[in-house]
């Protein structure tokens, strides 16, 4: 899980080490994929969020490419503030909301 700030889509320094791990895991294994999921909380409209989540999902594509991971194993979505991790309308939940999940299939 990448987290982010309030209407960011920058990696903060803290998650770097997560993208890391996971180059690592799919340059080791070719036939492995990865979606990245984006999210946001719920503040702002849902076109908005939609192009957020996206745009923070791709960070972390654009990242993993940087570390040498092939376009072909990555595919970068967005849910916008439709799947929130966590319910409520505080920074805590906001802050768990604003996410890029990295589920291997």
């Amino acid at each position: 899980m990448v987290y982010f700030d309030y209407d960011s889509y920058a990696i903060k320094p803290e998650f770097q080490a997560v993208v890391e791990v996971q180059a690592r895991l799919l340059r080791a294994d070719k036939s492995r994929r990865v979606a990245l999921e984006g999210h946001t909380d719920a503040r702002g409209g849902r076109e908005y969020n939609l192009a957020l989540g996206q745009r923070r999902a791709e960070a972390v594509r654009s990242a993993m490419s940087l570390l040498g991971v092939p376009d072909s194993q990555v595919e970068a979505v967005s849910f916008g503030m439709e799947k929130p991790a966590a319910q409520g309308s505080d920074e805590a939940s906001f802050a768990k909301n604003r996410r890029v999940e990295i589920n291997y299939r």
